[in-house]
């Protein structure tokens, strides 16, 4: 499954010149013995759900893969493919799992036609933020879920970045009212997708290459993407200028790195547990990058493109909420895997959210004070 290269690395060995050298001696022996040290170099695919480059996602897709080469002293070699280079976006998953990659990047909740819990894993409206769901993960039993349904594709998981709080998304038209958002077309993957029909808008499920265009054309009324430091960079706020805030269907956007079980069993223990690092490390940098970034870039598009930020209506959130809980419930009651691993979520966002409540939101309120 690795493809495995060879590359000698020669060290002459000569107990006859250390001899002489010892002694005062200048004449070199006749014959050095020389030793060739072989260094296995293990050379890895990476197939990614993102645009190459993509600020955030598609670089840190990169320096993941540069930080595991640097600090396995070059052992693990992984080339990084952006989606449509090798595989397109949303085949990355068949694509680690059959072994035509050793590793994948990207969100879970692209492969929920294929198992429906895996949705679960990259966000929930109104559900975990960064900071929750890395600890439902790694001390409320959440990886212990995600890799047993991922076990039947051959697959590992493991966290490897959020983008924290999302924004609404981009809108061509006003939203005043939950009636103003019904009827529209609105690109929202995974759960979110689902909510919005709940509430008479259409979802559209559309790789991030097509967006732009699908927006301009009016083939859709509005996107969610991630935040301002990606939306700037792709130019959103060309094709909408109406940019709407809290982003309740993706409070805390997991980014997955996945491996073929096959490959990863058969690395070396120490490449194993760098590899578990490297990947951890990407988690806590890709948060870091999008917490420092978002507010320049929302500036940016606020003063200098004149894009209208706008927060959206109450009864609108209110209804998305309420509609959120009851598709959550749904998709539970009709798939036990699903049921298993929303209970784990939930039981885990309801005593986490009892914390918080004394702790984080009551500082953020306080910090608001005057």
């Amino acid at each position: 499954m690795n493809k495995i290269k060879a590359s000698g690395k020669w060290a002459l060995v000569s107990m006859a010149t250390a001899l002489l050298v010892a002694c005062g001696g200048s004449e070199e022996p006749e014959s050095t013995a020389k030793v060739e040290q072989k260094v296995e170099t293990i050379e890895w695919k990476m197939v990614t759900t993102w645009p190459k480059n993509a600020p955030g996602m598609g670089t840190g897709a990169q320096v993941l893969a540069d930080n595991i080469k640097e600090m396995s002293n070059g052992r693990l070699d992984i080339k990084v493919y952006a989606a449509g280079e090798l595989v397109p976006a949303l085949e990355v998953f068949d694509a680690v799992s059959r072994g035509t990659a050793q590793m994948g990047h990207g969100t879970a909740y692209y492969w929920k036609g294929k198992v429906s819990a895996a949705q679960f894993f990259s966000t929930v409206p109104f559900g975990l933020n960064a900071q929750e769901f890395n600890a439902w993960i790694a001390e409320g039993g959440g990886l212990a879920l995600w890799e047993e349904i991922y076990a039947p594709f051959n697959l590992i998981p493991m966290v490897a970045g959020n983008a924290g709080v999302q924004m609404g998304g981009w809108f061509n038209k006003e939203i005043n009212s939950l009636a103003d958002f019904q009827g529209l077309k609105i690109r929202m993957p995974g759960l979110g997708g689902e909510v919005l029909e709940k509430v008479g808008a259409s979802s559209i499920n559309l790789p991030v290459s097509e967006v732009f265009t699908a927006l301009q054309t009016g083939t859709i009324d509005a996107t969610e993407w991630v935040g301002p430091y990606n939306d700037l960079a792709f130019g959103l706020y060309k094709a909408a200028k109406y940019y709407y805030y809290p982003g309740w269907h993706e409070p805390g956007s997991a980014v997955e790195a996945i491996f073929n079980k096959d490959a990863f069993d058969a690395l070396p223990k120490d490449l194993k547990a760098i590899v578990r690092s490297a990947v951890q490390q990407a988690n806590l940098a890709m948060l870091n990058e999008f917490t420092a970034r978002n507010n320049a870039a929302l500036q940016t598009l606020v003063n200098e493109h004149n894009v209208m930020l706008k927060p959206f209506p109450q009864d609108l959130l209110i209804a998305l909420k309420q509609a959120s809980y009851e598709v959550l419930e749904e998709i539970a009651a009709n798939d036990p895997q699903s049921r298993k691993v929303y209970d784990s979520l939930k039981s885990f966002l309801g005593s986490v959210s009892e914390w918080h409540d004394v702790s984080e939101r009551a500082f953020i309120n306080a910090r608001a004070l005057e």
